[in-house]
This record gives structure tokens, sequence and C-alpha cells, in this order.
């Protein structure tokens, strides 16, 4: 019999893409049959929140340092920013006569499968239950009600993902895409909480099935068929140093004992293909309850930032890049190393994440100042040095670029084709400053436990947020490359099996704007 990491395994070398073929996806697309972005739920109680869109004080460069930012209250305003600066929208844009909105968290393709929850304990703020976030109306949905408060009082937030969502247009390598848009709404909700001088620490212990008890998840006559939504994490957000965690099995009590109200409203699209594979590989790699050390790097410094710009005004500015200019400056080295020191695990952003790093960067520079041309790499842990020193091309030189950073140049050249046709021949992965490929300590870790393959993902996507706000500070921008040609990659590195395997790819450059799409703010339409 088979063990669930075969079956991961198997589903991704299945949904490689490859210069002879892509990963199976729908041979037809019909635009007007898109699928619902936003989930609500009808039947129950919906509570709006205050008016988004207040710009907090906090610069961008302060949450360098976010023990001296000051606290918030823990009041239902700042819950509301929260939620804004997190999941919530940063703009609507308009070509003719299609309209479509943006979101502070990114999103493969703009589907947005991931939903997001509020599980509140005290009854000082809100009534003590689980709320579903509708981002588009701005408000709470409450989907259960506790019948009392518990004993410690916390906020939690759960993500979730609707996979049809994203398969509607991407097919079985859609999976893929909804554990990377995991990984930037966990980022997200890290950027927004600390703006409000808030921390954020992920339940890392919690098994699918308590957390879909917990979120409701697992209530399929809630449900559309084939519309369901499958647990992928909880988080803590911590308000203060001096909070107790509510128990896990207090938290379920409660959920159980609630009072469960409301069913979700069709998302409205035909299911005309079907996708097995997705189910497959999404039981394959159900989280069990585990216990999951709390490792930390030692935080350290990073590189100033230039940005003046206040923290809130580059989470609503974050945008996906559709083409860079090919002619731009160099990007100033300055700003290019501030932002691979972002990276790291040593910064702020990775003090939530409660692993050594698997995933590492290997980078195609084409326009960065006093840096030449060719092909970098940024090993994220000094262990996987020798490793992937090893597993790569023996006539990479390894030279170490900056003691600051453990950044080492593997072969000088102009890659901008071949970055360019790694990347399903998109300019985007050449006509910018640099593109990079994000390469995962793979076949052990899906291996011992296959679920740990979404979670290299999630590690992937985190790593992608703080490159886009990196980005947009840099006054510069950033884009997600989820189609690559997964074994092109590999050979063109050196890597022979399935020790590593690149799971994602970014790039970073000077946007070209499209002055025929008009831009109208987020919220306008709630007055």
């Amino acid at each position: 019999m088979s063990q669930p990491s075969d079956t991961v395994l198997a589903y991704h070398q299945r949904t490689k893409h490859s210069l002879q073929r892509y990963a199976k996806g729908p041979e037809t697309i019909d635009w007007e049959d898109q699928p619902d972005q936003f989930r609500r739920f009808s039947g129950c109680e919906r509570i709006s929140l205050p008016k988004p869109g207040a710009n907090l004080a906090p610069l961008f460069a302060e949450l360098d340092n976010p023990a001296t930012i000051k606290t918030s209250p823990v009041d239902f305003t700042h819950v509301g920013l929260l939620f804004e600066l997190a999941f919530g929208l940063s703009a609507w844009k308009q070509f003719g006569p299609s309209k479509w909105s943006l979101r502070c968290n990114p999103s493969s393709g703009n589907l947005h499968p991931t939903e997001a929850y509020l599980v509140n304990t005290s009854a000082d703020l809100i009534a003590p239950g689980v709320y579903h976030y509708v981002s588009h109306d701005h408000v709470l949905e409450q989907r259960c009600q506790f019948s009392a408060a518990l004993p410690e009082p916390a906020l939690l937030v759960g993500l979730s993902s609707v996979h049809w969502r994203e398969a509607w247009k991407y097919g079985e390598r859609a999976f893929r895409y909804c554990q990377h848009d995991i990984g930037h709404a966990l980022g997200a909700l890290r950027y927004a909480a600390a703006t409000l001088g808030w921390s954020v620490e992920l339940l890392a212990e919690w098994s699918d099935e308590d957390l879909g008890k917990l979120l409701g998840t697992n209530r399929t006559d809630d449900f559309k068929a084939m519309e369901h939504e499958t647990p992928d994490l909880l988080c803590r957000i911590h308000t203060s140093d001096k909070q107790t965690a509510p128990a896990t099995s207090d938290l379920l009590a409660a959920a159980e004992c609630g009072v469960w109200t409301g069913k979700a409203d069709s998302l409205r699209a035909y299911h005309f293909y079907k996708w097995k594979v997705i189910d497959e590989v999404s039981q394959a790699a159900i989280k069990p309850r585990t216990e999951e050390p709390n490792w930390q790097a030692d935080q350290q410094d990073l590189p100033p930032s230039s940005c003046t710009k206040t923290a809130s005004q580059i989470i609503r500015q974050r945008r996906s890049a559709q083409q860079f200019d090919g002619k731009m400056a160099s990007m100033a080295s300055a700003d290019f190393y501030r932002l691979l020191a972002a990276l790291m695990p040593t910064s702020p952003t990775f003090q939530l994440w409660h692993w050594p790093p698997k995933v590492h960067l290997f980078i195609f520079v084409h326009r960065v100042a006093g840096l030449a041309p060719g092909i970098y790499s940024l090993p994220r842990s000094i262990e996987s040095l020798d490793v992937l020193k090893a597993a790569t091309l023996p006539e990479f030189s390894w030279l170490k670029v900056t003691e600051a950073l453990p950044l080492y140049q593997l072969q000088t050249g102009d890659c901008r084709q071949v970055a360019k046709t790694m990347s399903c021949h998109q300019p985007i992965a050449s006509d910018s400053a640099f593109s990079l490929a994000m390469v995962a300590e793979f076949g052990a870790e899906v291996t011992e436990q296959g679920w740990r393959y979404r979670r290299l993902f999630w590690e992937c996507g985190l790593i992608g947020q703080v490159l886009y706000l990196e980005a947009e500070a840099a006054g510069i921008r950033g884009t997600g490359i989820g189609c690559y040609f997964d074994d092109s990659v590999h050979e063109l590195l050196g890597f022979k099996d399935d020790t590593f395997q690149s799971l994602y790819h970014f790039t970073v450059g000077k946007p070209l704007e499209d002055s025929r799409l008009q831009t109208f703010p987020a919220y306008e339409h709630l007055g």
C-alpha cells in the first residue's frame, strides 16, 4: 500500500511544466463564468467593521524594530484594520466594461482561494465565537456563537483554501498555488499586525481535523458540492506581552457546543472540469497533530531602509507588476542587499516561522549596480551551503560576494534569455532588475511527512510577501511567477534528483504602467 507521501510526490512530478508540455489545465476558459472571488454565508449575522482606509503612523522602516512600535488598543477599529491590511481590498481597476478588485494579500491569477476567519474568546470586543471575513463588504459574518467566553482572552486568525477557485484557471497545478497564497497571507498578516504593534504566533501543532472543527470547514452540509474549504493554519495575535493561550481542547469544546449558523452561497461558476488529483493530494497532505519545535534564528539588524512612507501606505500600494521596463537603470545595490537581508531567517518577519529554513534562492541578476550580471545563490542557512555546492554544477564558482550576507556568485554573464525561458518564456523574468528561483530541500522532507509539502510552499509564499513589500519600499515592484519549467530549472542548476526542487519564481524591477487602466479607491462602493 502506497504511503501518503508517495501520492504527494507523484502529484508534484505530474504537475511539472516542461518545455515539451504544460501541466494539465482547462482547454478553454470562459471569463464570464469565473468563480466569485468573495465568499459569503447566508443566514448568519453580519457585523460591519469600522470604515477602512485609516493611515497608521508607523513607517515601513520602523517595522525593522517591532518592539519600538506603540501597541494599538484591542478594539473593533484596530481589529478591522488588522483584517483590512492583511486580507482587504487595496484598489479597483477598470478596463472598458471590465472592473476587478486588487487586495493587500497577493493571489495567483487574482483568484483568491484563501478565506480568513476570526476566532474571538473574550466578550470585551465582540461576542465570543467564530467569524468569517468578507473583504468586499469589510464585514464579519458570525458563523458560530460560543456559549460563554473562555477564561483566556484571545484573538486567533484561521486560514483555509477553496482549491476549486484556483483550479478553474490553472487545473492540476492549482494546489501548489493555493499553498503559495497561504504563505502570502501569513506574511500579510504579520505585516498588518506589526503595523499595529502586535505580533503573530503560528500555532503549528494544530491538526487539519481540529482546525476544521474550529473554523466550521468540516460542516459539509454548509457548502455547495465541490466548493468546500480545506483548513490550512491557525495563528494567535499577540496584543500584549502578558497573555496566556487558550487550550486547544477548550477552543474545540467551545466550537462543538456553540450555535452554528449560515450556509455558503454558491460561487456561481459552472464546474465544467473535475480535477480529481487535487482532491487526492489534498487528502494525502492532511496534517495531523504534531509537536513542533520553537526554533528561531537570532534576530539581526537589517540594513536601513530608504523608504519614508508609512507601513500602511506600502501595504495598500502593493501590486503585482504586469510588465517591466527592460531598459531600466540598474537597481541600487543598497536596495538589493537590504531586500536580500529581509529574506533571511534572522529578519523580523521570520520570527513567526518555527523551523530552520528549507528554501534557498538562486538569483538571476540582470541590472543591479556594482554586481556583474549572472547567476547567484543565497543559501538561507549556513548548514545547507555545502549540500547545495555538492548538488549543483561543478563549474559554479561559489565566490562570496559580501561578508554581510551569504550571497555567492556562481557564474557571470548575461542570463536574461535563460531566465525568461525558464519562467515559461515570460519577459517579466528578463526585463527586471533580477529574478529568482526558490529551491527547497524537498525529497527527504516530503518523504518523511507528506503534509510538509504544503509547508514548503508556505515558506516560499512568506518569502514572496517580503519581496513584494520590500520592492515597493524601494520604489520598484515585484511579481510572483508560478509558471516555470521545473526540471529545466533543475538541469540548469545541476540538480539530478528530488533532493532539491524549485517551488516558486519571483521577479523584481521597474514596472511599466498601463495608462489604459483606470484606478478607483478600494472601498468607495461602501460610501
